[in-house]
């Protein structure tokens, strides 16, 4: 940097960008529990212990057959069975299905021994102590089979991945309290200028609010991390220093002002004495005055002043190292429209919306074919979801389709 002439040299933005996630480090490992755990990215692979369903249950509410017994049924045609009782959620059967009975089940029974299929309750009707059946099913027709969810020994969660609410769902239906997750960093926001003044001050001559202070506060609390302001640093080296100190004791630092070339940007001068500038100008506009350095081996960021610099800088810059310091590099964000070729047929019923469940990777589209509406891990194995409007009757395999991506896609650094 040449004070007055402007800077000498301005880094490539993809240079100090791997400047940045070379000397930027992960801050270590902690545990939370499932009740606090969605945004927070994982430190190790989750592995079942269980089976999941572990054991077989109804899907929905009706009565568990014998599917066979139920052949030819129809309309015109019912069959007749005799009611011997009823399975309700959370027992333990202790009835036995043989052929020519049934048993009143509900959504989540477990299915009585012998039994080996569910007939909805609308295909039923009571008579007496018998019940008539008017429609056929095949064998675990209506039965969600133990382990169809997740099976035993497998891995349900991989590290690096960003934890989505359906996660924190399958892993407490695998019984987990908590999982270990990469700590995420505390950033210090340091405003510098004596022009800013802070909101609820008298604003007074030529003042300024300080705007950026709240701006990437509130920036880096919806990535999921955790901020504070610790004020105003006037264009005295002295006072600046005082900040940089205090700063200190937070993960990552972030300057905002005195970062370019005039008589009182002496931000990177408080650094640099303290520590290392890696850069300090990038070729990119706005946003040119940015800088990056290292101090005790916390990293510094000296954005611009100007609202909409600082703003840019900060999403450029800034969130690669946040990301960093949890262990992944994100390549696509949760909630981006992405399109893509259709690698298998996907059906819909005319005047139903279907929401499928898909696996979208570098413009493919994969159907999760486990997708029943009691099956948690189609939420948790997908990445997007394909609308099909109530209009279309489903989409041809090699179709292009548009998804929505329903987890962020990321890269592990180690």
């Amino acid at each position: 940097m040449n004070r007055h002439g402007g800077f000498k040299t301005q880094e490539r933005v993809e240079s100090a960008i791997e400047k940045i996630l070379t000397n930027v480090k992960t801050i270590g490992i902690e545990e939370v529990g499932v009740y606090e755990c969605a945004g927070r990215v994982l430190a190790e692979d989750v592995i079942a212990d269980t089976n999941l369903p572990p054991f077989d249950r109804s899907a929905m509410d009706g009565y568990a057959v014998v599917a066979e017994d139920t052949f030819g049924a129809s309309k015109t045609n019912p069959i007749l069975l005799k009611c011997i009782g009823e399975v309700r959620g959370g027992e333990k059967p202790k009835l036995e299905v043989k052929s020519g009975s049934a048993v009143r089940v509900f959504t989540g029974s477990a299915m009585p021994k012998g039994a080996n299929a569910v007939i909805p309750l609308e295909f039923t009707r009571v008579v007496g102590e018998h019940l008539e059946v008017f429609a056929t099913v095949p064998p675990y027709k209506n039965v969600s089979r133990e382990g169809e969810d997740v099976r035993k020994g497998e891995v349900v969660l991989k590290r690096g991945e960003i934890l989505q609410p359906q996660d924190a769902g399958i892993l407490a239906s695998l019984g987990f309290e908590s999982v270990k997750v990469f700590r995420k960093p505390k950033v210090a926001v340091i405003s510098t200028g004596n022009e800013l003044v802070e909101i609820g001050e008298k604003l007074e001559d030529a003042k300024l609010y300080n705007s950026n202070a709240p701006m990437l506060c509130n920036a880096i609390s919806q990535l999921g991390f955790s901020a504070v302001s610790l004020g105003i640093a006037r264009d005295d080296f002295e006072e600046i220093e005082k900040k940089l100190f205090e700063a200190l004791k937070f993960d990552l630092i972030v300057f905002t002002g005195g970062t370019s070339v005039g008589e009182h940007d002496i931000v990177p001068e408080a650094v640099s004495k303290h520590g290392k500038i890696l850069f300090h100008g990038v070729a990119m506009k706005p946003g040119m005055p940015t800088a990056f350095g290292m101090v005790k081996n916390k990293p510094v960021f000296m954005l611009p002043g100007s609202p909409s610099a600082c703003f840019l800088a900060f999403e450029t810059f800034v969130i690669p190292a946040l990301f960093r310091m949890v262990n992944v590099r994100v390549i696509e964000r949760k909630g981006t429209l992405k399109k893509g070729i259709l690698q298998a047929r996907v059906p819909s019923e005319i005047g139903i919306r279907s929401n499928v469940r898909v696996y979208w990777e570098k413009g493919k589209v994969y159907p999760v074919r486990i997708s029943g509406s009691g099956i948690l891990s189609s939420l948790v194995k997908a990445n997007a979801l394909l609308l099909v409007p109530e209009n279309v009757e489903g989409y041809e395999e090699g179709e292009e389709v548009e998804v929505k991506l329903i987890r962020d896609i990321t890269e592990v650094f180690e």
